[in-house]
């Protein structure tokens, strides 16, 4: 069989990742990498449009040297601030004859879901996930097709963006010469690269903890049930340390990557010194400072949640994201949240991959294993433009068996 093409650029905060990839429908082979500092954004958004079209193209690039061929589409990650979700429900009526359920039953109660909708002035839908159906108030039901009743429900998860921040990432991405396959939101991405079935079914929350943003996804019975985006993240700790030391920005950031822990018992070096750039940095400041921002991040990931989240959230909390690097951090996430914490490094793959075992790597990852295993998933945005229609991803959903990972 011959093998197939594909391309995933993770457009972050301090990074811009191209990866390029083939498959034969079940292995999935990396074939190159390019890693290029990000320019014009800020908290996941476009803020000069020159800049970022600049850091991805040379992201790009770099990908294309290590490979031999020139890339033409991607599938894109987006995230940011603007992005809001929203659990929301469709219901109709089943008209056919015999009360059949029907493929374009489930096109029109997915039609429902989706223009119920409210986005808000402004907002661009960015996916729509059916969760769950039910016919005649049976609940559960994963595919209702074929199944007899009068009435058909769909709850689905819905994920809304900014306009004008996805026409802007669209620029930049069209601009470095590369046609945008589809835009994922990056925490449903990691998710796809970081998390097991068996903890989506028991209930989980993914925190992807990047440089300028941390993206939260939550699932409960197998189903995505939240998602968001906090505006604290990595570079935070970084402007801490430096206004906290008295330093310049890039020096924090580099005492962050070199120094940084928030490990149990790394405060009793009361007496260590740290000399980096010509700074005599005190340890246990140092610590202090780290650990406090990073405590604060981790009680803000858990306001995220329902009150009574233990109940929903078994298997714990994975962190991801280039922060979760940071020494101690799962352990101080047990601290803080009680529950099982652990950090999320992507799969090995074939090819290339060594460099993408990171807890940085989880979106770029998670873009190109993301239409293997959501071929049901509406993604709305696709070349900048509204999905042509619901009745493609539906034909996907059910005359297209799921590639195994």
């Amino acid at each position: 069989m011959k093998r197939q093409k594909l391309a995933a650029i993770d457009v972050g905060t301090y990074k811009i990742c191209t990866v390029m990839a083939d498959t034969d429908g079940e292995d999935l082979r990396i074939l190159g990498v390019g890693v290029a500092p990000s320019g014009g954004l800020q908290k996941g958004m476009v803020i000069n449009l020159n800049d970022a079209m600049e850091a991805i193209r040379q992201s790009v690039k770099s990908a294309e040297q290590a490979v031999g061929y020139k890339l033409n589409s991607a599938i894109v990650s987006i995230t940011g601030r603007h992005i809001t979700s929203i659990n929301n429900r469709g219901v109709i009526a089943i008209t056919s004859d015999k009360q059949i359920v029907k493929p374009d039953d489930v096109q029109r109660v997915l039609n429902v879901a989706k223009n119920s909708n409210v986005g808000g002035p402004g907002a661009t839908m960015l996916h729509m996930i059916p969760q769950k159906y039910a016919v005649d108030g049976q609940v559960g039901i994963k595919n209702p097709v074929g199944m007899h009743g009068f009435r058909l429900d769909v709850d689905t998860h819905i994920v809304n963006a900014a306009s004008a921040s996805v026409e802007n990432l669209t620029k930049c991405v069209k601009g470095a010469g590369i046609e945008i396959e589809q835009m994922v939101f990056s925490p449903l991405a990691g998710a796809e690269a970081v998390l097991t079935a068996d903890e989506k079914q028991t209930g989980v929350i993914m925190a992807d903890i990047g440089g300028g943003t941390t993206g939260i996804a939550a699932y409960q019975d197998g189903n995505i049930f939240h998602t968001s985006v906090l505006p604290v993240a990595g570079h935070a700790i970084t402007h801490d340390i430096s206004v906290g030391l008295g330093v310049a920005a890039e020096l924090a950031e580099e005492i962050k990557l070199k120094y940084g822990s928030v490990g149990p018992g790394e405060d009793n070096f009361a007496e260590r010194t740290l000399t980096e750039g010509g700074c005599i940095v005190p340890y246990a400041e140092l610590y202090e400072i780290i650990r406090t921002r990073v405590e604060e991040l981790l009680r803000l990931i858990l306001l995220e949640l329902p009150a009574d989240y233990s109940k929903y959230i078994r298997s714990g909390v994975v962190l991801t994201g280039g922060t979760a690097n940071l020494s101690g951090i799962a352990e101080l996430g047990l601290e803080i949240t009680h529950l099982p914490v652990r950090i999320g490094i992507p799969p090995q793959l074939y090819g290339v991959s060594d460099s993408l075992m990171d807890p940085s790597c989880a979106a770029v990852t998670g873009l190109l294993l993301w239409n293997q295993s959501h071929p049901e998933t509406m993604n709305l945005v696709e070349s900048g433009q509204p999905h042509n229609s619901l009745f493609s991803e539906l034909a996907g959903l059910f005359g297209r068996k799921q590639t195994p990972r």
